[in-house]
């Protein structure tokens, strides 16, 4: 480990936390430009108020259920990738004699190699785990759905109904946040792989990925779709 690995490895811990902190709304001063993230959050608190106006909620729970279903899709996915990693180490002995005949490619020694797969590992594992939280909170906010008062009782009582559609909308967004927390690791775990080819490829392929996903959260076709016209492009 050179001066340069400890320089990229707090250049991607630097853009990381700056991209997830701007994609949460926290630097709205600085860029005043909502990203997808938070236009996605409005549509789902337009949804679920939709649903109070309707009793056959069928369309509704398919919506939930499609959101459990891709997030224990990722979770599994991570798991797999986990795996990957330990067997990735029980193999070191034969990626030391590949990387040795690569002449561009700068060795730092075994000892390197273990911490940069390690590093990998424990990326994957904070994706599962934040997958698997955000399925469980998943499947909450369905148990809270199911709760939501039928249409007459909605008319009886609006303002009951509406504290009730307010619980299924934080928890949603809670859920989706951590959701979007994994989905983030794993992208940003291409640019990670970038450091076994050396620090400065590494932070080129982080800065890569963050501005792919930079311009897909502030400046993509599919925020644009999101907004209204009366709203700041």
């Amino acid at each position: 480990m050179t001066t340069a690995d400890y320089t990229a490895l707090a250049f991607f811990a630097l853009l990381w936390s700056a991209y997830s902190w701007f994609t949460a709304g926290g630097g709205a001063r600085f860029l005043p430009r909502a990203s997808l993230n938070r236009a996605m959050t409005e549509r789902r608190r337009a949804w679920i108020y939709n649903s109070l106006k309707r009793d056959l909620k069928m369309i509704d729970t398919q919506i939930l259920a499609g959101l459990q279903n891709g997030t224990a899709f990722f979770a599994s996915t991570s798991i797999f990738a986990l795996g990957g990693c330990f067997a990735l180490l029980g193999a070191t002995d034969q990626v030391e004699a590949v990387f040795r005949e690569l002449a561009f490619v700068p060795y730092g020694g075994r000892t390197a190699f273990e911490l940069k797969v390690g590093g990998l590992a424990i990326m994957f594992g904070y994706a599962f785990f934040k997958f698997g939280w955000s399925y469980r909170l998943f499947n909450y906010c369905t148990i809270l759905f199911g709760a939501l008062p039928m249409t007459h009782e909605t008319h009886a009582d609006r303002i009951a109904a509406e504290r009730a559609a307010d619980q299924v909308i934080r928890m949603n967004i809670i859920a989706a946040g951590h959701f979007n927390s994994g989905l983030r690791t794993i992208f940003l775990s291409i640019g990670y792989l970038g450091w076994f080819a050396g620090p400065y490829v590494f932070m080129a392929t982080t800065a890569f990925v963050i501005f792919v996903l930079t311009r897909r959260q502030f400046f993509s076709d599919a925020r644009l779709a999101l907004l209204d016209r009366d709203e700041k492009a």
